[in-house]
């Protein structure tokens, strides 16, 4: 009876782990990448968010600043990860306006929440992403975010 219990046992955890390794070897969907980009984004870290992000990446803030460039988008987003503390950040309403096999546009609410200098603060607001596939991975090539309409 235990060595029956031990074969289904294993028999279950080798088939979770090929189903894991079917899921990882599938390609990179753009809904894939905003999952993924929203998670990365969670973590507050730059090395999560960077495999994301496309070298010839601009990103223009709702405060109006633009920067261009990976490393001005890192620099950028390394800011605001030191800037807020234990940050929530959060897309929704997503809206693809253009998506083949190489490029894909959406539209998108956001929102996030913090804490600025020990303070609670929160902002949301419209954005809008443009996606390439590179090797079969999506990156941001451009990112707007302006206030909510």
């Amino acid at each position: 009876m235990k060595r029956q219990f031990l074969q289904y046992s294993l028999a279950i955890i080798f088939m979770v782990l090929n189903v894991s390794r079917a899921a990882e070897s599938q390609p990179m969907t753009p809904k894939d990448f905003v999952i993924r980009y929203e998670k990365a984004l969670a973590t507050q870290q730059w090395d999560h968010v960077e495999p994301l992000i496309h070298p010839n990446c601009s990103v223009t803030f709702s405060n109006g600043t633009f920067h261009q460039g990976k490393e001005a988008v890192r620099e950028a987003f390394q800011r605001n990860f030191a800037l807020i503390e234990d940050e929530a950040y959060s897309i929704s309403d997503l809206h693809w306006t253009f998506k083949d096999h190489n490029f894909a546009v959406f539209t998108y609410s956001f929102k996030w929440s913090g804490k600025i200098n020990g303070k609670n603060a929160s902002g949301n607001g419209r954005g809008t992403s443009t996606l390439k596939n590179e090797h079969g991975t999506w990156q941001l090539v451009s990112e707007h975010l302006g206030p909510k309409s």
